[in-house]
């Protein structure tokens, strides 16, 4: 029995049935979907026939996990220059990209997905829930419902972030996905095997950050085009949202950004750099939609397993602190299971959300049995977690509020309600509801 302890779970009868597999919306929204048959240079997403979930691996995984087999790692230097590396949505969609932000504003919201720590080393079962039931998303009978991208809190492969895995562990569970798929690595991606010659996250390079959308090489034959992230680093520019994620390194624990005032030498100030300007952007762009920052390791979390970053949290504080903004919500993953906590700071109400339920078995239990809300101290307190159960944030912002839900697969592509939600109004920085 999964611990959804917070909001109670309220389902709504006669919901549309949700088409797993199908990577095919009801409605779609115009020019929401690539075709099978682009021009050239432009991005593929799903698969044009649908097909049975896998019922094994074609390179099944032998690495033993090794944690910090290869200690923090150099962070690889974004594809354009400048402080602040930016991707818009509309270029990720390449000629229909414009048409479609132009939709995403006149229906008064975007809608995407999020999750983390996807990747299964022991099989494609959960990870293929998982992507069944985000694909039922796609049916919703409002296209401003339905969403425009996922983005991918890190730990697409396991145990390291060799080429090999991408097929089974990544394209193969989202072939029926039918939008665009970016996001930050996680420390498995970073790490490679030992004995392997490849350099760390030259996987993740050659499949998310190339120059313009070409045939995957890890992709197997099938149709998704690689993604043109400017690097592991970077701001994302949506319609109502941006969301500014970090690359925070290898290691199990702690997450780290920065050299740490010596501690890590391979490492230099580019992403609190980096976070700085973006925030800084933020101010004086007059944005007024979400910001939103995403980190792979979590700054808090309750697990039995893995701990919180601190000092990565004060690499972040001191951005926000400098620029005078801070964000709406922080994402997160690495924690096997779903945990949401509110932050008070600087008189704000911030969610901090760990979403690493994302198919990566086996979910990791709580440290102990909370009855929440649980205070953990005058600024933190957690709110609701799912130690039980795969799933994944779906997350709506308008121009006035954020809502992320939390939808576990075990509820079935037909049932729309999360099991947990949470509502940030963006001028006040406060939680409604």
């Amino acid at each position: 029995m999964a611990k959804r302890i917070g909001r109670p779970s309220h389902r709504k009868p006669g919901a549309r049935a949700g088409m797993p597999g199908t990577g095919r919306s009801g409605t779609g929204r115009p020019g929401g979907r690539a075709s099978s048959a682009p021009g050239i240079g432009q991005p593929v997403f799903a698969q044009p026939t649908p097909s049975p979930d896998p019922t094994g691996f074609k390179d099944p995984v032998t690495d033993q996990k090794e944690p910090d087999v290869a200690g923090v790692q150099p962070v690889p230097q974004p594809s354009t220059s400048g402080a602040e590396p930016i991707l818009t949505l509309a270029t990720i969609y390449g000629s229909q990209g414009a048409s479609i932000t132009q939709t995403i504003q006149q229906s008064g919201q975007i809608v995407f997905h999020a999750v983390g720590d996807t990747g299964s080393a022991e099989g494609p079962t959960t990870q293929s829930l998982v992507a069944d039931k985000m694909v039922s998303d796609f049916t919703e009978t409002n296209p401003a419902d339905v969403p425009s991208f996922f983005y991918h809190l890190g730990d697409l492969v396991y145990y390291f972030g060799e080429a090999t895995y991408y097929y089974d562990q990544f394209y193969e569970p989202y072939r029926s996905y039918p939008a665009p798929i970016i996001g930050i690595p996680g420390n498995h991606d970073g790490i490679v095997y030992p004995a392997d010659p490849a350099a760390s996250l030259a996987a993740y390079l050659a499949n998310f950050c190339t120059a313009a959308p070409v045939p995957a090489p890890d992709a197997g034959g099938l149709v998704r085009t690689t993604m043109t992230q400017p690097g592991v680093y970077y701001t994302f520019e949506t319609p109502f949202a941006r969301i500014l994620g970090v690359y925070t390194n290898v290691l199990e624990d702690p997450g780290v950004i920065s050299d740490q005032n010596g501690t890590y030498p391979t490492l230099d100030e580019r992403q609190i750099t980096f976070l700085t300007t973006a925030l800084e952007r933020v101010k004086s762009d007059n944005f007024t939609g979400a910001v939103i920052i995403a980190t792979h390791h979590p700054p808090y979390t309750g697990g039995a397993e893995h701990g919180g970053s601190p000092l990565m949290l004060q690499d972040i504080d001191s951005a926000s602190t400098a620029a005078g903004v801070w964000p709406h919500a922080a994402l997160s993953g690495h924690v096997h299971n779903y945990q949401r906590f509110t932050r008070v700071v600087n008189n704000y109400q911030i969610p901090y959300v760990v979403a690493g339920c994302g198919g990566h078995a086996p979910l990791v239990k709580m440290s102990s049995n909370y009855r929440t809300p649980y205070p953990i101290d005058s600024t933190l307190t957690l709110e609701s977690y799912d130690d039980t159960d795969y799933g994944y944030l779906r997350i709506v912002v308008n121009a006035q509020t954020m809502t992320i839900e939390f939808h576990p697969q075990s509820d079935g592509g037909t049932t729309k309600t999360p099991d947990d939600t949470v509502t940030v109004e963006l001028a006040t920085h406060t939680i409604s509801g």
